[in-house]
């Protein structure tokens, strides 16, 4: 079988071509090494904030390509097709960070009853979240019927957990009103849950507003998690006086500076998560007015959690807002499965120019079966 990966031009994320590899299933593997068949994946908005961040986050440094061409990282779900090490069965299915490809060579390492880490040295100076694979068959998240969901949102939900996380343990910078762009995006949508739902626990008063596209403007109004929903034309119309936190998962400069304008010293936090509108980012972010905007970069908070809690003690707590989660997501997001070099290419595209229905999450496969 042919080993075929999705490459992107890293200077034109809109030029696509699939490099081929013929017969990885045939060829030795090293002392240790395992081949996973990449099952399928999801493909949302932040995979395009993989490319835009690619080389500041060094996302292009997983999945080595060509020169001027780049591998989109995915998350998904991979079957054991051939094995050299002993520890690790053919057929076994791992959840993980995958490249958009039919196949994945692995060099295992702390392989235990629960997980593994690829060992493969280029990838030892990433970050340690995004080298692990899940055994599903001892993972206490995984559920067979809800495979598609974890594929779309277990990412985005870490994300959105650990970014809720963040902000509670600041005191939310002092601001008792925070701003949620791109709030249709599963990421803001699962951090406005985050916050909303935690909100009583805290006994904290805070007001959560997320800022939309008119055209979703009711989809997330009735979604119940934000306290008010507005369109980004109606900005000017907020006040400017309560103490703010912008949450920008935009990736949209143009915004960015309004807000920072709009509220000046009393914004107090610039927290920047993704890069939904990839093309409208650039431009200087120097000298705005208000708090410097801030990279969020999960990981770090991860891990910062993970050294105080235990891995044990960080997944409990994740898996128990996670349930509540899905249930939320599961009463209305529709789910579209595509198979195919052709069919990856397009709903790549419509995701790439942000033409996303906020209902629909699409589950992709390369492989034509």
């Amino acid at each position: 079988m042919n080993c075929d990966t999705f490459l992107v031009k890293k200077n034109d994320f809109s030029q696509t071509q699939i490099d081929s590899q013929l017969d990885i299933e045939a060829q030795s593997l090293a002392k240790g090494e395992i081949l996973l068949k990449v099952d399928q994946f999801a493909m949302t908005a932040n995979n395009i904030t993989y490319a835009a961040m690619g080389d500041t986050l060094r996302y292009w440094a997983f999945f080595p390509a060509k020169s001027g061409w780049g591998v989109i990282p995915v998350w998904g779900f991979a079957d054991v097709v051939v094995s050299d090490n002993k520890d690790v069965k053919t057929g076994e299915r791992y959840y993980g960070y995958y490249p958009m490809a039919t196949h994945l060579r692995v060099q295992p390492q702390q392989v235990s009853s629960s997980s593994l880490m690829d060992g493969a040295s280029h990838r030892q100076s990433l970050s340690k979240i995004y080298n692990q694979y899940v055994r599903c068959a001892n993972d206490p998240l995984y559920q067979p019927e809800t495979e598609a969901l974890q594929m779309l949102l277990r990412p985005l939900f870490t994300t959105s957990f650990l970014l809720d996380d963040f902000l509670f343990d600041n005191d939310l910078f002092g601001a008792r009103q925070l701003l949620l762009s791109s709030a249709s995006s599963k990421t803001a949508l699962g951090t406005a849950f985050s916050l909303y739902h935690n909100r009583s626990e805290r006994q904290l008063d805070y007001r959560i507003i997320g800022l939309t596209s008119p055209g979703n403007l009711e989809f997330v109004k009735g979604l119940g998690c934000y306290d008010d929903v507005i369109s980004y034309e109606q900005v000017a119309a907020l006040s400017s006086k309560p103490a703010t936190t912008v949450v920008d998962f935009a990736g949209n400069s143009v915004l960015l500076k309004q807000l920072h304008l709009h509220f000046n010293d009393q914004l107090k936090y610039s927290c920047l998560v993704g890069a939904a509108h990839w093309d409208k980012g650039g431009g200087s972010m120097r000298d705005l007015p208000g708090a410097p905007p801030q990279l969020f970069f999960a990981p770090s908070q991860a891990e910062k959690r993970l050294k105080e809690w235990g891995g044990s003690g960080f997944q409990q707590k994740l898996a128990g807002v996670w349930s509540r989660f899905v249930a939320f997501v599961d009463d209305w997001i529709l789910i579209e499965r595509s198979h195919g070099p052709v069919e990856v290419d397009h709903v790549y595209q419509t995701v790439l120019a942000g033409h996303l229905n906020p209902r629909t999450g699409y589950i992709l496969s390369l492989s034509n079966d």
